[in-house]
């Protein structure tokens, strides 16, 4: 994780074009939606606006797409001309889904470019471009596109197949693996939007908003902690969530009883245990949780807790709001949170 005092460093190196930077990090662009080299000419952001990266792959799986100008995967000096040659084929169209003949028109091997890309950037070549295509994908649902239109837009035919490209992005199938390190991943539909489980047989490791900017992040920092590999399907966890969340949105469900299986700090897990007490309908603010966990100045770093916490609902941090009786801020947005926090209030378990 990178610390708030290298932020600050890499945002320096960003604004004087600093060339002792290069490959040590990479600069997304919220505002944009592309992410840079460190000596990229193009105007430089407000340090507000910029997330840093220490992998290109990070910063792709956060579904930021390469620069035109510094080309941060193609750049000349930097690979060879096999990437830069497939990195402008996929940006020209970043849609398209690789076939073995699409190499052959490029006069590309692909088992060369598999290799290459995996050792330049820590992901197949393919990986890559579905990255690209499912960032393009979770790009326009965040711009409030229906399910429906987004799948028809980016290719796929169904619901299920738009689904099921999602989860397959998250890992490919397991080749002799143990299913100790095998994680199941699965659709969810809710009246807020779709949701992304992921869970073994024995509990819950992740409920999200698919449209959370840096899922495929999150969801590739969790492969990496639990060392599995995350593929479609469904597990006992998952069939208990979806049934809880119908029962959650009637207002039939006041605590989720579905196993669960918590990854972070002590500080973090005891933000998380305070969370799960507040009761249904009822709102705490940062500071409560910092004096209730017996660390009345560690405000910001609950806050902090709160972004990190990766089961949605589950862990209720849409119920902590400001002091002052500000929403704050949430991961599935704040419209959601507004309107979870209200749905509580009328509702219950009834």
């Amino acid at each position: 994780m990178i610390t708030i005092a290298k932020k600050k460093e890499y945002y320096q190196a960003l604004v004087s074009k600093n060339p002792d930077y290069e490959g040590l990090f990479y600069v997304g662009v919220k505002t944009t939606g592309v992410f840079c080299r460190p000596t990229c000419p193009a105007r430089k952001p407000k340090f507000d606006h910029c997330e840093f990266f220490g992998r290109a792959q990070d910063a792709l799986l956060a579904s930021f797409r390469p620069c035109k100008r510094c080309r941060p995967l193609s750049h000349p000096n930097h690979v060879s001309k096999l990437i830069q040659i497939l990195v402008e084929a996929v940006e020209t169209n970043p849609e398209k889904r690789w076939k073995n003949e699409d190499f052959r028109a490029l006069s590309v091997d692909a088992s060369t470019a598999r290799r290459q890309f995996k050792k330049r950037f820590g992901m197949t070549f393919v990986e890559y471009a579905r990255a690209r295509r499912m960032g393009l994908a979770m790009k326009q649902i965040r711009k409030g596109k229906t399910v429906i239109d987004t799948q028809l837009s980016t290719g796929y035919e169904s619901s299920s197949g738009f689904r099921d490209a999602f989860s397959k992005i998250m890992g490919g199938a397991p080749t002799k693996l143990s299913g100790d390190t095998v994680l199941k991943a699965s659709w969810i539909d809710t009246p807020l939007g779709p949701m992304i489980a992921i869970a073994n047989d024995e509990a819950l490791y992740l409920l999200e908003f698919v449209d959370r900017r840096g899922l495929e992040l999150e969801i590739e920092h969790l492969r990496q902690k639990t060392k599995s590999a995350i593929i479609p399907g469904t597990a006992s966890p998952i069939t208990s969530i979806e049934n809880e969340l119908k029962r959650y949105f009637a207002n039939q469900l006041d605590q989720f009883k579905t196993q669960v299986h918590l990854i972070g700090s002590p500080f973090q897990q005891s933000v998380w245990q305070e969370l799960v007490k507040i009761p249904i309908g009822e709102t705490r603010s940062y500071s409560d949780i910092s004096i209730a966990i017996g660390k009345p100045h560690a405000t910001r770093a609950v806050a902090r807790a709160n972004g990190a916490n990766q089961l949605a609902l589950i862990i209720p941090c849409h119920r902590v709001i400001n002091k002052d009786g500000d929403l704050g801020g949430y991961g599935g947005g704040i419209k959601r949170k507004e309107w979870l926090i209200n749905h509580e209030k009328k509702g219950g378990k009834k």
